[in-house]
């Protein structure tokens, strides 16, 4: 089948929106391949060694800044955005409750990663019968790519402060998917960054992780020590990470621009085993096999049961001393796990106990 004209292209863009709206995902842009600003960065930021333990993120070597060299023939980069925020949630009740243990509200519902893939290879298909056979990959965190710079130079917003991609009519509370093709469609503007002077989210990170304005530590970021980082967490973070046992919104939370934030349409992402709101006591009972039928399909499953009693433990010991908090963390005392262990130690010390 003969490619499509220079003419058809643009109308074929118009097209791609709407196909992708009709699919579920809030907000589409057209991007190129050229990231050789957001390569600099990343390479700074690696020579400084702010990845921490997240060796992927060299392993890669450029494909991760260069999509021709991840997926040869790429032209351009459809962006694609779909919001996560639940619907009526109060994170900063759970938050201020330091009995509550605090999950980054993405992680509430069921894993992302499939859906969002699934609706990127559908959008493709609709492409395919229009254009005929192209060269196109789906990806939703799930390769060396720079999200967050591809969908900025897509026009799906700004890089905050805080790194993460800020919307002037959605605040951040999205995730994000690419579709690599080969075909040359027009690109679309980059958003204007509207920061201004504000350092809230620099401000309020619990650790200082935020060095400087869009720079990153991760190894003082919440996230990481709750997520990626597989070893103890550093003594001196975990009174800072108060009671936040998977991932940290504090920075999403204090966005000006959040105010504008719209609630998920999406029911795979409204919060499931009452993770919104559920006492630390109470999770920290899960056994193994609990924690794995309880997350089945949830992002949280892949840090696995030990670092989950581990972020549990650090949480409890920054909780108030009760009888409660410390017969929960005496249950895990003589648990198999030398991390669990080191870190119940470490809480009831906390508590005196």
């Amino acid at each position: 089948m003969t490619r499509t004209t220079s003419t058809d292209y643009q109308v074929l863009a118009e097209r791609i929106r709407h196909w992708g709206l009709e699919l579920g995902f809030q907000q589409i842009g057209i991007a190129d391949t050229d990231l050789t600003l957001a390569e600099q960065h990343l390479n700074r930021w690696l020579a400084e060694g702010m990845q921490g333990e997240m060796g992927y993120m060299a392993r890669h070597g450029s494909k991760r800044s260069r999509p021709g060299e991840l997926v040869p023939g790429t032209l351009r980069i459809i962006s694609v955005r779909m919001d996560y925020l639940p619907t009526d949630d109060d994170p900063r009740a759970v938050l201020d409750d330091p009995e509550k243990g605090f999950i980054s509200r993405y992680a509430l519902g069921r894993d992302y990663h499939k859906l969002m893939r699934n609706r990127l290879q559908k959008l493709a298909h609709l492409i395919e019968a229009e254009t005929g056979p192209f060269g196109y990959r789906a990806f939703v965190d799930s390769a060396p790519v720079l999200e967050r710079a591809l969908a900025d130079k897509a026009g799906l917003g700004w890089t905050g402060k805080h790194s993460n991609l800020v919307n002037r009519q959605a605040g951040s509370w999205f995730f994000l998917g690419e579709l690599y093709t080969d075909l040359p469609l027009p690109v679309d503007e980059p958003e204007a960054d509207h920061c201004g002077r504000c350092t809230r989210c620099i401000e309020v990170c619990p650790t200082q992780a935020i060095v400087a304005p869009y720079r990153v530590d991760a190894r003082r970021c919440i996230s990481y020590l709750t997520i990626e980082l597989e070893g103890p967490i550093p003594e001196p973070l975990r009174p800072l990470l108060g009671n936040r046992i998977f991932g940290c919104d504090d920075c999403l939370m204090v966005c000006p621009w959040n105010r504008f934030a719209r609630p998920a349409a999406e029911d795979d992402f409204t919060p499931r085993n009452g993770l919104d709101n559920a006492t630390l006591e109470s999770l920290f009972a899960w056994d193994e096999e609990t924690f794995l039928k309880r997350l089945e399909g949830s992002p949280i499953r892949r840090i696995g049961h030990l670092r989950w009693l581990r972020n549990i433990a650090v949480a409890l010991g920054n909780a108030p001393t009760t009888d409660t908090t410390v017969a929960a963390l005496k249950s895990h005392l003589d648990h198999p796990s030398d991390l669990v262990r080191e870190h119940v130690h470490w809480a009831l010390r906390r508590h005196k106990a």
